[in-house]
Formats: structure tokens, C-alpha cells, sequence
């Protein structure tokens, strides 16, 4: 089994309050055309890892608003690429039971009874892990500092950032914080 890279949490949240209302300049902003709540997750995930996935198609990574995976800015690709089987370059997650969270972690809404279409991350937990004591940052309805319970949703599922597998290809700048 190849070495796990510790996930930074520290750096992914403060990213994550960096950016909540801005957009950093080196990622396009895809708010127009469909959201950018991934988008900023990833951008939050890779600050806290450092390490990309060049795998076409089924990889994580960001080059430019027309180079990057699916994973980069999609929910349900992001979803599957975190908690993929393969041991393969950068961050792997587990879905987790609300107690297990973890400032850094990702949650996911379905407000619809469809598909997940939101990816917030945690900034915050304030005593036990509840939807009343977990704060998060997202865009598309830019937040910080956003109780969980304020939201409304179908279901929620919860991801553990367990670290990153290292990289195989050179590696990118680290985003500005």
C-alpha cells in the first residue's frame, strides 16, 4: 500500500474562509453555468492535500475552466472519486455517521429527492458533532461560518477526509490562501 499523506484540515479551512465570498483567481468561477459549490469544495480539499488526480475521466484535478475532471466540479463525482476503491493519487474519504466528523470534512446535500447537488465543507464543530453545532462554508449561496441546521434537505451524507495517496505527475502550485 503506497504511503498516506496526512490531510491538512488547518489549511483546508482556511482556504475555505479565504475564499467563501470571493473567488479565487487561479479557479473559474462556475456559478453561472450550474454552480460552483464542488468547485470550491475541491479548491478547499486540495489546499488541505496538495496532490491531484490526472486520471482522464475518472481523476481529480484542475488545470483550467476547460482542463479538469469531473470530480473537480461535479457532487456525485466527487463523491465517488473520495471514496473510490482503487489506492490511487490524491485525497480519499470515507461516508461516515454524523459522530465521526471532522473539521475539514465535506458533507453532501439531496434537497430534492433526486440527485446530490451541494457540497459544503465543515469549518467548524462546537461541542458534538450536531446540526445545530456544525458550521460550514460553500458557494452557490455563498457561506461561512453557516449552521448546518439552517439548511433543508432530503438526505445528507457525510464525508471523512482519511488523507491522499501521493501523486504520480509533477505537482501543480498549491492555491494562494
Amino acid at each position: 500500500m503506497p504511503p498516506i499523506i496526512p490531510y491538512n484540515r488547518a489549511a483546508a479551512i482556511t482556504y475555505a474562509h479565504r475564499w467563501a465570498f470571493g473567488r479565487n483567481p487561479l479557479f473559474y468561477d462556475y456559478e453561472e453555468i450550474g454552480g460552483d459549490c464542488t468547485n470550491f469544495a475541491s479548491q478547499c480539499l486540495y489546499a488541505g492535500t496538495g496532490i491531484m488526480n490526472f486520471k482522464p475521466t475518472f481523476g481529480w484535478y484542475y488545470i483550467n475552466a476547460n482542463e479538469k475532471a469531473p470530480a473537480w466540479t461535479g457532487v456525485e463525482y466527487f463523491y465517488n472519486f473520495l471514496t473510490r476503491e482503487e489506492q490511487s493519487p490524491g485525497p480519499f474519504a470515507q461516508e461516515v455517521s454524523i459522530e465521526k466528523l471532522l473539521p475539514g470534512d465535506f458533507l453532501q446535500f439531496n434537497f430534492k429527492g433526486e440527485i446530490f447537488s451541494h457540497t459544503p465543507i465543515i469549518v467548524e464543530i462546537n461541542g458534538n458533532p450536531t446540526p445545530e453545532n456544525i458550521l460550514v462554508a460553500a458557494h452557490s449561496y455563498d457561506a461561512d461560518y453557516r449552521p448546518l441546521s439552517t439548511y433543508t434537505y432530503q438526505q445528507i451524507r457525510y464525508l471523512h477526509i482519511l488523507g491522499a495517496f501521493p501523486q504520480n505527475a509533477p505537482n501543480l502550485p498549491t492555491p494562494a490562501v
